[in-house]
């Protein structure tokens, strides 16, 4: 009855171990999404340091299939110290989940004043003729987003390109994306996006860090029942 006991504990904690896994591999995914999104909106936002969330969530991730693979191990062998330091790397694991909980909640905050403080500078360092980085991601941002303009398109009217071009009409990239004969000029502004890009840029940073939020608070809910879970069977292992 007792090795039954044994045999059972041990499938469980083999089962749980084998969920870290495929949780290791959704954050990394998550991780790597946060990345690949900031990259095509980082002109827009100057503070690097709101990466750390992902870079954390990531490492976790990494983290989370190296503990599966001690947590079979140990398990298969019956190692009171590999259960033990299995256990103690899951608690903090969890703590650290946590943090990346608080970070991204801090920068999450942060979004809205640092997009006000760079929009306005990489608008007017917009080139149309040879669009360089800054360039290509207000085109980016203004077609995907379907905005024109910081607030609206009348906010090109101020941009040193309106200026020089002089032909009072805005980037192609204003126009409704159903229109094949929109040619940017502002006397026909029905052709336009009339939404502004700012709070639709600081709406999109923000869902995006929530993604991170939300998976680390979701794991770290599981990863906590999983705890106790394992620190009671590893006992059941540790002492029959």
């Amino acid at each position: 009855m007792g090795q039954c006991g044994i045999t059972s504990s041990k499938t469980v904690l083999v089962f749980l171990n084998l969920i870290f896994w495929a949780a290791a591999g959704i954050l990394c995914y998550v991780g790597a999404y946060v990345f690949i999104t900031y990259d095509d909106y980082d002109h827009f936002f100057e503070d690097v340091y709101t990466l750390i969330p992902a870079v954390i969530i990531i490492a976790v991730g990494t983290l989370l299939f190296i503990i599966g693979l001690i947590g079979c191990c140990a398990t298969i062998r019956e190692s009171r110290c590999g259960l033990a330091t299995f256990v103690i790397i899951l608690l903090l694991v969890f703590i650290t989940e946590v943090v990346v909980v608080v970070l991204g909640y801090i920068y999450r905050a942060k979004v809205e004043d640092e997009v006000d403080h760079s929009i306005q500078k990489v608008y007017n360092g917009y080139n149309g003729t040879n669009p360089d980085a800054a360039s290509r991601a207000i085109d980016y941002v203004q077609r995907q987003l379907r905005c024109c303009g910081i607030h609206n398109y009348t906010d090109w009217e101020n941009t040193v390109w309106f200026k020089q071009t002089k032909n009072n009409s805005v980037p192609l990239s204003c126009c409704k994306a159903t229109l094949s004969n929109c040619t940017g000029s502002l006397t026909r502004p029905m052709d336009l996006y009339s939404e502004g890009c700012e709070a639709l840029v600081v709406k999109k940073l923000q869902e995006i860090m929530m993604y991170v939020i939300w998976a680390a608070l979701a794991f770290a809910a599981i990863q906590n029942c999983n705890l106790m879970w394992q620190a009671s069977e590893t006992r059941s292992l540790v002492f029959v």
